[in-house]
């Protein structure tokens, strides 16, 4: 009696933890599903994976249902002989037949269906699409585009967010600065590595303006899990306009606090990081002469150059903006555009406890100092004073 109800407990112990794994993945809000395709090149992938999905459902039930119905039915009973035999069956040649010759039909279907998938993903996107740089870097992205300014071509680099329009292919041109990453946002196509001395071309395509969520998918160290991604898909005429902003060139701050920041920046941080056209605190008419880089493993630190046009930052890993306020949200990058923006949306502290002290935030090999080993940003032992001057500094960069 005692063995039976053992078996009985644990039967629904287990019935009960394979439930709990099942609702695991039942999220309505998951961010990163690939079961709610956003653009043409995920929608491909989603209709071939469902129905082969559906067909592994089909095969999974029949095939476990049967075997456990089979082993239920001819189970050893306590009024039988337990050293008798069932009688044995040496085959059924019709039957061996079918169950050789239908599966090998099933994925030959599969078979020309992915491939006709697989050729529709590897289309090239149009001459004319918009071409974005991807690099990946420990642990974080960077983004390249070009754009036109007077009839002369200026690079644009920002990092974290990857601003596209909506309604047309993106050619991404994806890259590594130190280990093999994958760049991978599930709503608009499938993964793509990062790989140190070879580019690899994706093409994307947003259907709708929003925001959409990625992953890096490729071990790459500590923060792996932390090295995020966001496309934000603007309209077109939008768009437009937010790269024409990020080629702006750099205006010096004018508050007593942002300039105490600004000296604090081009003293503390202009060893890894860059701003474009940033002209030197102590001669605004002349631009400010970056010291050598330190020849950090990923070579450089994110680009701050309209840096609150953005809305994440560390590698994507927190909110610059307040995600969690939908006003914010469908102010896009603009968002911080006016005072009243600043003072509803920034997330301050966010940002503050980062300056304070980085490597307590995130995961990373920073060392106390910047050094031709370093991945990631030290803690600067910056003053509280310091930490508000330079957000206050930072607030200027739009």
């Amino acid at each position: 009696m005692t063995g039976r109800l053992r078996s009985h407990t644990t039967k629904v112990a287990a019935l009960a933890v394979g439930l709990v794994l099942f609702a695991t993945s039942c999220a309505a809000d998951a961010d990163q599903t690939t079961l709610e395709p956003q653009g043409p090149k995920a929608q491909s992938i989603h209709n071939l994976v469902v129905p082969v999905f559906a067909v592994a459902g089909v095969v999974f039930v029949l095939i476990m249902g049967g075997s456990l119905y089979v082993a239920w039915r001819f189970r050893a009973r306590d009024d039988e002989d337990a050293e008798e035999f069932p009688e044995q069956i040496h085959g059924n040649f019709k039957l061996e037949i079918g169950w050789t010759i239908l599966p090998a039909v099933v994925l030959l279907v599969i078979a020309v269906f992915t491939v006709a998938t697989i050729f529709d993903l590897a289309e090239a996107a149009p001459e004319d699409a918009l071409e974005v740089e991807v690099v990946g870097q420990q642990w974080w992205w960077e983004y390249r585009y070009e754009v036109d300014v007077d009839g002369e071509s200026t690079e644009v680099i920002t990092a974290n967010d990857m601003v596209i329009p909506a309604g047309q292919e993106i050619e991404l041109h994806i890259k590594s600065n130190d280990v093999i990453h994958s760049w991978w946002a599930p709503a608009l196509n499938g993964k793509k590595d990062a790989v140190p001395g070879r580019t690899h071309l994706l093409t994307i395509e947003a259907d709708e303006p929003g925001e959409y969520i990625g992953q890096c998918t490729e071990f790459c160290g500590l923060s792996h899990a932390e090295m995020r991604i966001k496309v934000i898909a603007l309209a077109p005429e939008d768009f437009d306009a937010w790269l024409a902003q990020q080629a702006e060139p750099f205006e010096a701050p004018t508050g007593d606090e942002a300039v105490a920041g600004w000296n604090t920046f081009a003293s503390q941080c202009t060893t890894c990081h860059r701003i474009t056209g940033m002209s030197d605190p102590a001669d605004p008419s002349a631009e400010f002469e970056y010291p050598e880089v330190i020849n950090q493993v990923s070579g450089n630190a994110p680009n701050l150059t309209k840096f609150m046009t953005r809305t994440t930052f560390a590698g994507a890993m927190f909110d610059l903006r307040d995600n969690e306020d939908e006003e914010c949200v469908a102010l896009g990058p603009e968002w911080a555009s006016t005072d009243e923006g600043i003072e509803q949306c920034l997330d301050r502290d966010a940002l503050e406890a980062w300056l304070r002290n980085a490597p307590a935030e995130k995961a990373m090999y920073a060392g106390d100092t910047p050094t031709p080993e370093s991945r990631g940003m030290p803690n600067f032992n910056l003053s509280e004073d310091q930490i508000d001057e330079l957000v206050e500094f930072l607030i200027t960069l739009q």
